[in-house]
């Protein structure tokens, strides 16, 4: 396995990209946009200049990382030799399973097909492909060259043996990877999102403000950032359709989302990306300060 096709630009794709060109892989970015292909191109650049700064690797490293990776916006040319292409698009069900339905078509037949799904089912993904048995999820975690999980998710027809390859090749990556089953959020979700949407009702209900519900969970359960925080930097966007993907699929109101969350999603408040969530970064993401809406 040599050639690995990353479909979407964006800051999980740029992510993935990176972690498989540093560890010398062919790596092809397929994006319908030029601008964010240079983007991606621009910010695995930046990333590499830190772990250069930081001694991590070498500047000869970082020029090898950057001769490892492609672009183009011609979806068919991008992978058609591919021994393996994570699908990192946006969170949407109807456009994945375009993409798969387009992968298969494409793709040599011996091709595995994972997506980076955070929520979505492998197995329905799978159902649009004729190769059930090499569809998988590999859920990197964001950032992705720093965080070591990977989560890695069989559908109910996955083999054993792309499993097992999949698995093999996270830890190439120097990740670790865990073998999960197709479950709405699988694990990490289902247990994070929960708490996410908890805060944010806490947050809805007057219980505390976006500061103090923060400082409680960083102090007091030693959580690296607040879930608020946390949010914004995931993106709300992303929280919300996680969450109603397990609101739908388990049928269960304690995975319903916060109007607070709906309503700031509608705002197109979405966090980081957006400059405004429960915190405001119109100075940037290491300038934050709580967002005026939310100010007391």
């Amino acid at each position: 396995m040599k050639n690995i096709t990353i479909i979407g630009a964006g800051t999980m794709g740029n992510g993935i990209a990176h972690a498989f060109a540093q560890k010398n892989f062919n790596v092809t970015i397929v994006d319908i946009s030029e601008e964010n292909l240079e983007r991606a191109i621009s910010t695995i650049s930046k990333n590499l200049d830190r772990m250069v700064a930081k001694e991590k690797i070498s500047n000869d490293d970082k020029l090898k990382t950057l001769e490892n990776i492609t672009t183009t916006t011609e979806f068919s040319s991008g992978v058609k030799d591919s021994d393996l292409v994570v699908e990192a698009a946006t969170e949407n069900v109807d456009l994945k399973l375009k993409i798969f339905k387009d992968l298969d078509n494409l793709c040599k037949s011996d091709t595995i097909l994972a997506t980076n799904t955070s929520s979505i089912s492998i197995t329905q993904i799978a159902n649009v492909t004729n190769r059930k048995d090499k569809v998988i999820g590999m859920h990197f975690m964001n950032p992705v060259p720093i965080m070591k999980l990977v989560e890695v998710i069989r559908g109910k027809e996955t083999s054993n043996e792309v499993t097992n390859l999949i698995m093999d090749l996270s830890k190439k990556l120097d990740k670790i990877p865990v073998e999960v089953n197709d479950a709405p959020g699988f694990v990490a979700n289902r247990i994070l999102m929960p708490m996410i949407n908890e805060a944010i009702y806490t947050l809805h209900e007057n219980v505390s403000d976006v500061e103090g519900i923060d400082t409680v969970m960083i102090l007091g359960m030693s959580h690296p950032m607040g879930p608020l925080h946390l949010a914004d930097f995931i993106g709300l966007d992303v929280c919300l359709s996680i969450l109603e993907v397990m609101y739908e699929g388990f049928n269960d109101e304690k995975y319903k989302p916060c109007p607070l969350l709906t309503e700031m999603v509608k705002n197109n408040n979405l966090g980081i990306k957006t400059g405004q969530g429960f915190y405001d970064y119109s100075e940037g993401p290491r300038n934050k300060k709580v967002a005026s809406q939310f100010q007391k």
